[in-house]
Formats: structure tokens, sequence, C-alpha cells
């Protein structure tokens, strides 16, 4: 098989052969051009030791020397050059305790994750795959290098890995790999939470975020993310909903937009329902005060999971009004837009449109249609430049206190108060009038 390697790629490999030593890409490059996708980074490793690495290249950074890792610089860009290493004993679940370099190539793939991440490559001897990567990656399977409990308790977070690679991928995950993820799952709570959001992420990313559900089934989710099974053991018999919370979660998750922000919003806006359910004299569940709790919740659990303050905020917002119904009507429209706060639109009509779509089939085609009403008369807001927030106001602060009115907090409470008039009716929204109603 033929690989088409990158010029610096190419350059820096011949470079270390010609002085003797081997070297290879490896790993996830391979992996990714052999899929025929495109590679993020180029990893290269070779028999060389790092001080060796560093007599050959005119720039180089010690990004990890003490494990073996040398990025050699070529221009502005940077490409880590590892020695071939067998890994020592792991002590914090995350790191070995110390490294062995060693001359063979084939020890440094064996302490990989996963068959697939264990190929190498160069134009002179082609492919080398030992463990069978190759036949893995014909038949769509995530399956570990060796043990599966040996790998994952050398460094937990690939019980992470191996999910998202799943999603990732739309591979399925080898018998052994998967017992082996739920033996070994409450050792992810020696991995950082940094580390677990990362991963989570780009599973929740992926193609297939409703793999979320792997997760949940090898007893993942109960470490890390305990609200999740909450959901998926609480019912929703309501003519509305045809599934679990659980499950309505996961088909939200596939309904909406690969976007950081949209799908945290679709993980998570229904949290609170398995808190707030209560039953009728009817056999009927309902979920009052849901929205509010789960916004609660939203912000406890993304500070858990160490995410930014402009995720968490954004997210929090649109969980808290997912279930809010907006009046099909200009002026309903604008009222929604001024309470929520305008930049939540037009992303609430997608979480929104998301929500329906993990609902049953009663009154779906009612709600879509409300939905496109809604979307239409948002874009005649927009185009119209209706006035849904104090900042495009015809009057400001400034005016006001030209007008006679003392700073301090009545000038944000009266603009306030002159929002109001405006959203109702936008064509009082001149500086003229609204001073008049000082």
């Amino acid at each position: 098989m033929k690989i088409q390697l990158p010029q610096n790629v190419k350059n820096i490999i011949e470079r270390l052969q010609g002085a003797g030593y081997e070297a290879y890409s490896v790993g996830g490059c391979v992996r990714d051009s052999v899929l025929g996708r495109i590679p993020d980074d180029w990893d290269i490793t070779t028999s060389a030791k790092p001080y060796e690495v560093k007599a050959l290249f005119a720039r180089t950074v010690d990004t990890g020397i003490q494990h073996g890792t040398v990025t050699v610089m070529i221009g502005k860009e940077g490409y880590e050059v590892t020695t071939y290493r067998i890994d020592g004993e792991y002590e914090d679940g995350r790191h070995p305790k110390e490294v062995t370099f060693t001359a063979r190539l084939q020890e440094d793939l064996r302490r990989r994750d996963f068959t697939i991440n264990a190929m190498a490559y160069n134009d002179t001897d082609g492919l080398v795959d030992c463990f069978h990567g190759m036949e893995d990656l014909r038949d769509h399977v995530i399956r570990c290098v060796g043990d599966p409990v040996e790998r994952f308790t050398e460094d937990a977070l690939r019980i992470m890995r191996a999910v998202r690679f799943s999603a990732q991928l739309s591979f399925s995950i080898e018998e052994q790999t998967f017992r082996a993820i739920g033996q070994l799952a409450p050792n992810l709570k020696k991995v950082s939470a940094e580390r677990i959001q990362t991963e989570l992420m780009k599973l929740l990313l992926s193609p297939n975020p409703d793999y979320l559900r792997t997760l949940y089934d090898a007893g993942v989710t109960k470490v890390f993310l305990p609200e999740f099974d909450a959901c998926m053991e609480t019912q929703q018999n309501n003519p509305h909903h045809c599934y679990s919370v659980g499950e309505h979660t996961l088909h939200c998750l596939a309904a909406i937009e690969p976007d950081r922000v949209l799908r945290l919003a679709m993980l998570l806006h229904d949290f609170g329902k398995p808190r707030v359910r209560t039953t009728d004299e009817k056999g009927i569940d309902h979920f009052h005060g849901h929205a509010v709790l789960s916004e609660e919740m939203t912000r406890k659990i993304l500070r858990r999971l160490k995410f930014d303050t402009d995720t968490l905020t954004m997210t929090a917002r649109l969980v808290r009004y997912h279930d809010r119904r907006i009046e099909p009507t200009k002026r309903g429209l604008r009222r929604a837009m001024a309470d929520m706060g305008a930049d939540l639109f037009p992303a609430i009509f997608q979480v929104k449109e998301a929500d329906v779509a993990g609902q049953s089939d009663y009154h779906r085609s009612e709600k879509l249609q409300e939905l496109k009403e809604l979307k239409k008369l948002y874009a005649q807001i927009v185009e119209n430049r209706e006035c849904v927030c104090i900042r495009d106001l015809a009057v400001n602060g400034k005016d006001l206190i030209e007008a006679g009115i003392a700073p301090g907090p009545e000038l944000g409470s009266i603009l306030s108060r002159l929002l109001q008039i405006v959203v109702e009716d936008p064509e009082k929204n001149t500086k003229e009038y609204l001073l008049t109603r000082i």
C-alpha cells in the first residue's frame, strides 16, 4: 500500500534514514491515510535517541524529551519525532512511571492502544502492520493491541477513546475490548475532568453522537455523567413521547448539527426530568419545571467537567428556554427575543426542531409548522431591523442623562421599560417619541 506522505514528513524520515536510523510515520496519521481521511497531524517514530534526533535538525523543541519526544520545526510547522520505546509501569492510570528506549519498531507498536493506531509507514518498507490493524479497518472494528485489560489499566482514558473512535468511524467495538471497558470503567475516576471533557466532545461532535449509548451500556457514564443514567432509566408515559428520557436525548443529539453548544444543549436539555416526574390519575407522566432544573444541572455538570464560561452560559440558556412556547406572531416573537436574548436566535429554533425529532408523531406536523412560521417571522424581524434589545433603541443612557435623568441604576430600568414599548410597536423606536415617554 502506498501512502502519500507530506514532503516535510518525507524529508524528516529520509534525513533520519540517511544517518543510519529507522524512521516511520506512525499512529493516527497512518490510519486516517488508509481510510482516505486527511490527518490532523503527522507523528514520526524512530530508532534514533532524542539527542541523536536533535543533532540532525537545525530547529527542535524538547516537547517531552524524557519520554523520547522531540518536535522538529520546519518553517512554522512542528512534527513530533519519538524514539521507539517501551512504557514502564503506569502508577497513576495515566502516565508510565518511566520509559525504556528500544531498537525494535514492533515493541514500540505493541504499547499503543488500538490495532488501527498501531501501524507504521515509510516509502522504503511500506506499511508495517504487526497487529492486524488493516484487518480491523476492513472489518470496521475497534480492538485493543494485546490484552485490553492491560491497555485500559495503563491509561483509563483509553476507555473513552475506544468509544470515541467507534463513533467517529462508525465502527463496532470488539467483544473482549468492550468487556474490559465495563470492567475498568471505575478507573476513569483517576482521569482529569479536562481529559474526559475532550473525549466526550469528540464523541458528541462525531457523525454518531448517539454512540453515547455505548458508554451507558458499558457502565461508563455512571462514573462521569450519572445524570444521563437517570435519564435512560426514566420512562415518559405521555402522548408527546415514545422513548425514555435518555433515548429521546440520543435521538435529539443525532438530529442537530455538530456544533459544540448545540450538541451539549441537546445532551442536557432534559436532565431535570427524572427529578420532577409526576404521574396523574390517568397514568400520564408530566415534567413540570424540568427546563429550569435542567438549566441548574447543566451549569453544575459543565463546571464539573471544566467547560469554559462562554460554552457553559450559552448552553445553559438554550436548555432553560428549549421548552418555552413562542407565540407565532411577530409581536410574540419580538417579546421572546427581548426576554430570552436575541443572541439565542436562531439557535433556539434548531434546538426546538431537534427536540421534536426525538418525540412521538403526536401533533408533530403542527409543531414543525409553527416552527417554520416562527423562522419566517424571525427573518422578517431581522430584515426590518426591528428593535428587540436595549442596544438597538433609538435612545441610550447618554440621551437620558442629557434629558435630565440622574446617572444610576434608574437609567437601566427606564431603558428596559422603553424597550417594552418598542417591542410592542416598532414604529415607536424614534428618539423624539421615546424622549417624550421618559
